[in-house]
């Protein structure tokens, strides 16, 4: 790039000062050569007065690596870009999508000789084509391969010197579709887009996936395995799938405020039945030939949980036996859903989806790669250190604020329903026995587990969501000391000496006052005198910063 051609093409101040970074500088280069390519081809929208600012804020918004990946001899395909994105902040015109036809060059003795800028694996097959160089009537990809613009620069030569090498033999080109996606970004979309194009039978050669600073996402792939002259129906396919996905990860958002509106107009669930009548179950209802099983995790009287995939993403799926289906367990599952279906919070396992329709009744939630606290505890043999302790214990903390500030009680709370993901963030799983606290009845001692429930709930007498935070106190000696509480004891031994005999279990000597404080506070006999979880973060906090 010259530096004369970038000051005559841009008014944009171009500084090289020693502390600009390099990057920085090379987005500028690569923005000041699209502008003057841009100028020089006589494109329109190039020459309006705000243009020059709106090009600037598309390279600005993507990361350094679009400007040094993309390629500039097209810089066309920069405006095109720039169009999805924009089209992409409608809602209507998401997904933004782009198919067209490129050519891939390569110089041919006999064999194919590998290119520069695109690198294949595999050879082409029948929906692909190998052609002498007689008229170029299709653009390069958009991207190289490199993400490096060094590398590109000293390839130049090598690119040279290949030419003459092959001057005297035939230049081929060969044809695969580029594919270019804008829309929301969210996690694991490439993992969800690329599975979605090799269950369309596409071969993928080349990925790039960028992110904006607002929230967009703008993926290319360059793809084989699709009949050259059907570009527009690949297209059309592409809309289509890619919408499921779309409607995918607006699920849980669509089923919030859903149930919302229902709670406005008086509309209640009827938990006696699995298909729940009048709440809008379509939104989240789970196609179950689109989930791919690929290990069980665990099986009960009543079920099984297995490792899967869901649109590419790792998910968990709960399965219940049919053979089993009860009544009380039909209405457990329907309540699980239910209450899965309104929350959302980044301590709390993602709600997917459920199918309700016998026989194949299931969950699906994220998977969690880390395993419960219980695993964890009992693989290692010990307790968690203290910081690591708190951190874990802030992250239930807040999870279960969130819960009860939403009108829900856990009821089931204890270290094998912690799970963690694989940024060692801990998660509330396992609502088949919570409750929405403003349902009224008298809860039964068999809701929940025995060791941890709190002597109100033992005793059947009326109880409020400050059950929760007395288990949260077991839970916090679990991890404390890494033992099952009360682990001499039958669980009915156990509940009789917490109901009758103030049992609980043995904090150790060497734990430090403020966090024993904290343990007898959540275990008092007396619910009111037990703090709220909002007080408890604040607690943990405090703990954790000394």
């Amino acid at each position: 790039m010259v530096m004369a051609d970038t000051e005559s093409c841009s008014s944009r101040a171009v500084d090289f000062a020693p502390s600009q970074r390099r990057k920085q500088r090379e987005k500028i280069e690569v923005y000041s050569e699209v502008l003057c390519r841009l100028r020089d081809l006589n494109i329109e929208e190039s020459t309006f007065p705000a243009f020059e600012d709106e090009l600037w804020a598309h390279f600005s918004r993507l990361p350094t690596r679009y400007a040094l990946d993309v390629n500039v001899e097209r810089a066309e395909d920069v405006l095109m870009h720039k169009r999805l994105l924009s089209k992409a902040h409608d809602p209507s015109g998401r997904p933004a999508i782009q198919v067209r036809l490129v050519q891939l060059r390569s110089a041919m003795d006999g064999s194919q000789v590998e290119s520069v800028h695109m690198k294949f694996t595999g050879k082409a097959d029948a929906r692909c084509s190998d052609y002498p160089n007689k008229k170029r009537v299709h653009p390069p990809p958009a991207f190289g391969t490199s993400s490096d613009l060094e590398f590109v620069h000293n390839a130049k030569r090598v690119v040279k010197d290949m030419e003459v090498m092959f001057s005297a033999r035939p230049i081929h080109y060969r044809l695969m579709h580029e594919i270019t996606i804008s829309t929301n970004d969210k996690p694991k979309l490439l993992a969800q887009l690329t599975s979605l194009l090799s269950e369309l039978g596409l071969n993928i050669r080349e990925a790039h996936a960028f992110s904006t600073t607002d929230g967009y996402s703008l993926d290319v792939f360059v793809v084989d395995g699709w009949a050259l002259e059907d570009t527009e129906q690949l297209k059309i396919v592409l809309v289509k799938e890619i919408s499921k996905v779309e409607k995918l990860s607006s699920v849980r958002s669509h089923a919030i405020n859903h149930v919302r509106e229902l709670e406005k107009t008086g509309n209640k669930l009827n938990s006696s039945h699995v298909n729940m009548p009048g709440s809008g179950n379509d939104v989240w209802e789970i196609d179950t030939s689109l989930l791919k099983y690929e290990s069980k995790l665990a099986s009960c009287s009543y079920g099984d949980l297995y490792k899967g995939t869901f649109y590419g993403q790792d998910v968990a799926i709960k399965v219940l036996r049919i053979e089993h289906l009860n009544e009380n367990l039909r209405r457990e599952f329907t309540q699980e859903v239910n209450i899965m279906r309104k929350i959302q919070h980044k301590n709390v396992v993602q709600f997917f989806g459920a199918c309700t329709t016998p026989p194949n009744l299931c969950i699906v939630t994220e998977f969690m790669s880390g395993g419960s606290i219980y695993d964890l505890l009992h693989k290692q043999k010990s307790g968690f250190k203290l910081p690591l302790l708190l951190k874990l214990a802030i992250d239930v903390s807040e999870g279960m604020s969130y819960l009860h500030q939403n009108g829900i009680m856990h009821r089931d709370l204890k270290a094998a329903n912690l799970l963690m993901d694989e940024n060692g963030v801990v998660k509330i799983a396992d609502f088949g026995v919570a409750r929405v606290q403003a349902q009224p009845g008298v809860m039964t001692a068999e809701t929940g587990t025995y060791r941890w429930m709190a002597p109100e709930v033992i005793e059947h007498k009326p109880y409020d969501h400050k059950a929760d935070v007395f288990s949260f106190g077991v839970v916090l000696w679990e991890m404390l000391t890494g033992k099952l509480p009360y682990e001499n004891l039958t669980p009915l031994q156990a509940a009789v000496g917490v109901v009758q005999k103030d049992l609980r279990p043995v904090i150790p000597q060497y734990t430090r006052p403020k966090f024993v404080e904290l343990l007898e506070r959540c275990w008092q006999q007396d619910p009111s005198l037990r703090p709220e979880f909002s007080e408890i973060t604040n607690l943990l906090e405090d703990l954790a910063s000394r």
